[in-house]
């Protein structure tokens, strides 16, 4: 194309010069603002918009149970530098959770999570429309979001025993399952992968303790059933695998409840709890899981529980806010 002459192109600029004056003049103030922006961003699109072209939008099916999972990247090396006890670290598996509380207090269309180890899933309303099913929105917030929330609090945790000497980085996918039996097989199969792994940990880590090194644990343990493992507990380590802590054997499920707390009072909070997933037992006492018309008026009874981790900073939060909202209306 053609340049223009020198002296259109000076006379083009008095014109616009003279237009703007003239919306000053003639126009109120309050349109001049958003003709100006329509104006300059219409003129400042037009050459390079084009590229948005370029990106892929993929949806994530519509009546699926969406579910995200993040898993940390690199972690047996996170873990061996900050020291953290094995085969478990409750510390660390606090963490994990808290991270994961945050994450379902940003999303309400969460029903459950489910932790253990490194990883963490969140299952999405089967009829949720956040970020209009957009995969890559999704997965990329709840992985930022759980990894900031995870750094955040590790000082809330560790408080100054153990200080953060580099960040970590989970990565996340989303799946879709689209019927209720698809939903139950998979978090069965992470409920049966904490089992498999945790009882192989357990003996490993007793034998290193007992005086083997990590070739020779691993190989004592090569080929051994389930049976065998508990076995060696007992026998060389008096450890009966079924009274080790719950949270180690089973992972935590994050569920939310109406709890009662001081005063009789009742919140809603996300609560941990250390259950069989597999079995029936589990979707008849939280129907609301699966089915998100069935509610329950009566609080949950969370018992010892109350005084978790997980729940003590979320009332801490709550009444912070309050405290706060009544400092804002005395002095209002």
């Amino acid at each position: 194309m053609r340049a223009l002459p020198r002296d259109v192109t000076i006379s083009i600029g008095v014109m616009w010069t003279m237009w703007n004056k003239l919306l000053i003049k003639t126009i109120p103030s309050k349109f001049v603002h958003e003709i100006r922006k329509f104006s300059v961003s219409k003129m400042a699109k037009s050459r390079f918009e084009y590229v948005k072209s370029f990106e892929q939008s993929d949806t994530l099916l519509k009546n699926c149970w969406i579910v995200v999972r993040v898993d940390g990247k690199g972690f047996h090396k996170f873990c061996d530098v900050h020291g953290f006890d094995k085969p478990n670290d409750r510390r660390g598996l606090n963490l994990m959770s808290l991270a994961a509380v945050n994450v379902m207090l940003e999303f309400n269309e969460i029903v459950v999570g489910y932790g253990q180890s490194d990883e963490y899933s969140f299952v999405f309303k089967r009829d949720s429309t956040v970020y209009e099913r957009r995969r890559d929105k999704l997965v990329s917030y709840v992985a930022s979001l759980f990894t900031a929330a995870y750094i955040f609090n590790w000082q809330y945790i560790f408080k100054d025993s153990l200080p953060l000497k580099y960040p970590p980085a989970f990565d996340a996918r989303a799946v879709l399952y689209p019927t209720d039996e698809n939903l139950r097989d998979y978090l069965s199969w992470r409920q049966a992968d904490v089992h498999i792994n945790n009882l192989y940990n357990t003996t490993f880590w007793n034998l290193v303790a007992s005086g083997l090194t990590n070739a020779e644990a691993e190989t004592r343990l090569r080929k051994t059933l389930s049976s065998d493992k508990n076995e060696i507990l007992f026998s060389e380590f008096n450890i009966n695998y079924n009274n080790e802590p719950a949270m180690y054997r089973k992972g935590t499920v994050l569920l939310r409840k109406k709890v009662t707390v001081a005063d009789n009072k009742s919140l809603s909070l996300i609560v941990p709890i250390f259950d069989d997933m597999i079995g029936d037992k589990f979707w008849q006492t939280h129907p609301e899981l699966l089915d998100g018309k069935a509610k329950s008026n009566d609080p949950f009874d969370i018992g010892a529980d109350i005084e978790h981790v997980l729940v003590q900073y979320q009332i801490e939060k709550h009444n912070k806010r309050k405290e706060g909202m009544k400092r804002k209306h005395e002095t209002s």
